[in-house]
């Protein structure tokens, strides 16, 4: 078994390999970037070797730097993680080279697979199902209409080397066609310096389902079982589990078999992933095989009760599977969250900042968080925006979603933008709940972005009951003070007025010895808490419901956050909110007349000049965060009056690029 494993990756993923290893009893070893001095991983390693600027590409991409680091700890084995040198050949060729163990497959497995064009060539050709289309590179936009035209629309761009949504675009005509391809180049060069782009069918109504498999170097490989992939925005999962709710035994034994077929195929080892796009009648084909660990490895995890970055270890070490397919069953449901540093409010513009609070939920048999930051840290821009991958496991799916609701309920973030609201709107929507997905699922339902009014409503008994309750229990405190004027003390009111959206809500607090009893339209509710003042969560029991609130005070005004939705609410006196249904409501400034950057980001290019006449939809600049390209368009008929901002700029969000007539 190896003695010092250097981990080639940062984030969450560098402190999961960790963790493993840890329990292994092998010594670890990070690397580091400027970005990264303060990271978790770098304090969680064993020993941490700086490798450079915060570029990747100046840094966790460079090759001889890591094999630098490897030499200089006298590491003798090395775990890629996912992104990064994960699947690439050259640098497990490096390490092999230099007699370090890859704890990955072999070259010829990472070459015949990382191109996408070339996997689909060997999946035909090892009786894999795969999507029609044309498996040679475009030569340029004439050709990939042409293509396309003869495929059929819809269709894919897709760039061959390309991965986790990057250098990828739908097309549904000859226009889009072609400035697709364009995007699609520009990000598969940017991202994976590999121009190469191919064109195949788009199954309508599809899902995505991958089979996790893992094999040993004596010629045993085994499938265990499938992950839901299906909830995506932009070719991006949001929201993963095992197993899928839609595949039966017989399906998920065939597709299984391809999967183990394809890794023959390539005298694979390792765990690695044979993704499948389903249509709604069970036929399946193959799209792509990762050749490392996926994101959504822990679902897996939890269902089959291996730990897989174990086996991976394992079998680098050159160690036989502990186990035949026989031995493989799937107990109960798993499901995970991606939650990420960005603005569902704001198409999903990436957030960067520090994270000023950080609590994440407690874990337990039915809670995992998998991460990589904590309070105090930064969420960079050179990076992958994800703060940390939430996993809930129950003995069905209902179960496993009651506790990722709970769960989300309970994680608290503070400093940067997230996406937790838009998580806990996803697992609460019925068609979730029924499992009725396909990866159009978030573009069908929230066509238009995601938007405060699509957060589920909460129940307003709980918002009145808690807000009520958090209100008299920091003015009995103020009743305290001391060096009051006898027989003039501060008296604390039983009754109160909750404003929420929908108007005026009279309401009795009275304390009880666990908690309150309030008075709502003439219902008394009992309300169980430990709550103390100041704590962000309120954790209660009302009338036999349990809740986890997240709160913010302001004075007399609350913040509370629960179940998706996010509600400023006012607590006043009686007399205080006969005022205050009198005040007059500020509007907000107008910015029609301005185009500002909706993230922070680099300007790539600007596709108008003052003076010009700009019709709707046409292009107006080019923003790239995050290695993607974010086109931004006019919304209606303009003038271009100035231009405010030069490409090569970075931009900060909210930034003015141009003004308008």
């Amino acid at each position: 078994m190896f003695n010092k494993i250097l981990i080639a990756n940062r984030g969450e993923i560098a402190c999961r390999v960790i963790k493993t290893a840890r329990k292994m009893g092998i010594a670890t070893v990070a690397v580091y970037s400027d970005a990264d001095r303060d990271a978790l991983h770098k304090q969680m390693a064993d020993e941490a070797v700086y490798i450079g600027p915060a570029p990747s590409a100046e840094s966790y991409l460079v090759i001889d730097k890591i094999l630098d680091a490897i030499r200089e700890t006298g590491a003798d084995a090395v775990h890629p993680g996912y992104g990064f040198l994960s699947e690439n050949a050259a640098f497990a060729e490096a390490l092999d080279k230099a007699g370090i163990a890859f704890i990955g497959p072999p070259v010829g497995a990472i070459n015949a697979m990382g191109d996408k064009i070339e996997s689909k060539k060997l999946a035909e050709a090892a009786q894999v199902n795969v999507v029609p289309g044309h498996t040679e590179a475009v030569r340029d936009p004439d050709d990939a209409v042409k293509i396309a035209n003869d495929i059929g629309y819809p269709v894919m761009l897709k760039a061959s080397a390309g991965g986790g949504g990057k250098g990828m675009r739908l097309a549904w005509n000859d226009d889009e066609c072609r400035d697709g391809l364009e995007r699609a180049v520009n990000e598969a060069k940017s991202s994976f310096g590999d121009d190469r782009v191919f064109v195949e069918k788009f199954i309508e109504q599809p899902r995505h389902i991958e089979i996790q498999i893992i094999a040993d170097k004596h010629g045993n490989t085994v499938y265990l079982g499938e992950r839901e992939c299906s909830i995506q925005r932009r070719h991006q999962k949001v929201l993963e589990e095992a197993p899928s709710p839609f595949l039966d035994e017989k399906t998920r034994k065939a597709m299984g078999e391809q999967a183990v077929a394809l890794a023959a195929a390539v005298d694979y080892h390792s765990a690695g992933t044979v993704e499948f796009i389903v249509d709604g009648e069970r036929n399946f084909y193959f799209l792509e095989m990762n050749t490392r660990l996926q994101v959504e490895h822990p679902v897996t995890e939890l269902i089959t009760g291996f730990d897989l970055v174990e086996l991976m270890i394992n079998v680098a070490a050159g160690e036989k599977l502990p186990f035949a397919q026989k031995d493989v069953k799937l107990n109960g449901w798993a499901l995970e969250a991606r939650v990420y540093a960005e603005d569902p409010f704001r198409n999903f513009l990436p957030s960067i900042g520090r994270l000023v609070r950080y609590q994440s939920p407690e874990e337990d048999d039915h809670v995992r968080v998998d991460t990589g930051v904590y309070e105090g840290g930064e969420i960079s821009m050179y990076y992958d925006p994800m703060i940390a991958k939430l996993i809930t496991y129950g003995g069905d799916r209902s179960e496993a979603i009651r506790h990722m609701k709970s769960a989300l309920d309970a994680y608290y973030i503070r400093g940067v933008n997230h996406n937790i609201g838009f998580l806990a709107a996803l697992v609460a929507h019925p068609r979730f709940a029924e499992g009725a997905l396909t990866t159009n699922f978030i573009a069908e339902e929230y066509p238009d972005g995601f938007h405060p009014q699509d957060l589920p409503a909460d129940d307003p008994v709980v918002q009145i009951a808690v807000a009520a309750s958090i209100h008299r229990a920091y003015q009995h405190r103020a009743a305290q003070i001391s060096g009051q004027t006898p027989d003039h003390e501060r008296q604390v009111s039983d009754d109160w007025v909750v404003v929420l959206k929908d108007g005026p809500h009279p309401v009795t607090v009275r304390p009880a010895s666990d908690g309150y009893f309030v008075v709502i339209d003439g219902t008394t509710h009992e309300l169980r808490t430990d709550w103390k003042l100041g704590e962000p969560l309120f954790i209660g029991n009302l009338d036999g419901r349990e809740l986890c609130i997240q709160v913010e005070r302001n004075n007399v005004a609350y913040r509370l956050i629960h179940g998706g939705s996010e509600d400023d609410i006012m607590v006043l006196s009686p007399v205080h909110a006969e005022f205050q249904a009198l005040m007059p409501v500020k509007e907000p400034p107008d910015t029609s007349k301005l185009l500002l950057s909706p993230m922070p980001g680099l300007l790539v290019s600007l596709a108008v000049e003052a003076g010009q006449e700009v019709k709707a939809g046409e292009e107006l600049a080019v923003i790239e965060a995050m290695k993607m390209e974010n086109v931004l368009r006019a919304e209606r008929d303009v003038t271009v009056t100035a231009i405010k901002a030069g490409a090569g700029d970075s931009l900060m969000v909210d930034q003015v690029i141009m003004e308008f007539e």
